[in-house]
């Protein structure tokens, strides 16, 4: 997996702020889904400031309220991604209250969580990180294809190779591991960009998956402070390794960089690490067609395809 190094003059630690100098995103619509804490809130921000609308589906409204307040341009709604019901009521209020959407950043996820049901009976990684943002964007899809060009992108994770949809056993149900169901999730979230950007580019609709790279945020709540010691991630005293981390405004600028990047405007369906395009993977084409098809089957959702 290579790097285009033609396409941005961004790297690792450039900020939010910094790759979207001299954009103005006035007049424009986003929706940023856990846009009310880590990566999310930095983008919320970051398009805000820029001069976006921006809509925050929340799980928890009041933390959300609390956390966005004083940000101008930002409006909240309730939105539970395991439950395909508060999906498509979400998309139907914003249906009615918004003839377009510019920009759509799956952003919210959980990692590494004891094993979770949700709805019937899915594991709860790929119900949250991936079937729920599936179901969101197929039934805000009018509204993506009315902006003229809109922008979809994904967060995913560091890829390995190594990393697979257990096709035979997608839900975990002959034994969970909590860090394969993890990247099992976020390969889906790689994958799901593809072949959106596949079926999208004809309405001028563009999806991207992104890398932000290690960050200290939220997301690690289920982790206990001896297995991140463990990894290396931090020392007993709970102080970062050096030079590991990223700060949430440096690990947010690679979606914000996608969802708003004018030279992105003829590409699409890229894995994206430190605000530039990958390669991908040959095999992503199939497997991304196939998990589409999954996601449909287990949804009962595909507006697009």
């Amino acid at each position: 997996m290579t790097s285009d190094m033609t396409d941005t003059m961004f790297g690792a630690h450039s900020t939010t702020a910094k790759v979207l100098a001299g954009i103005d995103l006035t007049g424009r619509t986003a929706v940023v889904t856990g846009g009310y804490s880590g990566l999310g809130l930095a983008t919320t921000r970051a398009l805000a400031q820029a001069g976006a609308r921006v809509v925050v589906p929340a799980l928890r409204l009041d933390a959300a309220q609390r956390a966005l307040a004083g940000v101008p341009g930002v409006e909240v709604d309730q939105l539970d991604l395991a439950d395909l019901g508060s999906v498509r009521a979400f998309a139907e209020r914003f249906l009615r209250g918004h003839s377009a959407l510019d920009i759509l950043i799956a952003n919210a996820g959980i990692m590494a969580c004891p094993e979770t049901r949700t709805g019937p009976g899915w594991e709860a990684h790929l119900a949250i990180n991936h079937l729920g943002h599936y179901a969101l964007v197929n039934l805000l899809w009018p509204a993506l294809t009315a902006a003229g060009t809109a922008r979809v992108v994904s967060v995913a994770s560091g890829r390995n190779p190594t990393w697979r949809i257990r096709w035979e056993d997608v839900q975990f149900e002959r034994g969970y591991d909590k860090w394969e169901a993890y990247t099992q999730s976020k390969l889906a979230n790689v994958l799901f960009a593809r072949h959106l950007d596949l079926l999208g580019r004809a309405q001028r609709v563009r999806a991207f998956s992104v890398n932000p790279g290690w960050i200290r945020t939220p997301l690690q709540r289920h982790l206990a402070v001896e297995e991140m010691v463990a990894a290396g991630w931090i020392d007993a005293d709970g102080t970062p390794a050096p030079g590991l981390f990223k700060t949430v405004e440096q690990g947010a600028a690679t979606q914000v960089w996608a969802a708003t990047s004018p030279q992105l405007d003829a590409n699409g369906g890229d894995y994206c690490v430190d605000c530039h395009r990958t390669d991908g993977s040959p095999t992503d084409g199939s497997e991304a067609a196939r998990l589409w098809a999954l996601s449909a089957d287990l949804t009962g959702v595909d507006v697009i395809g």
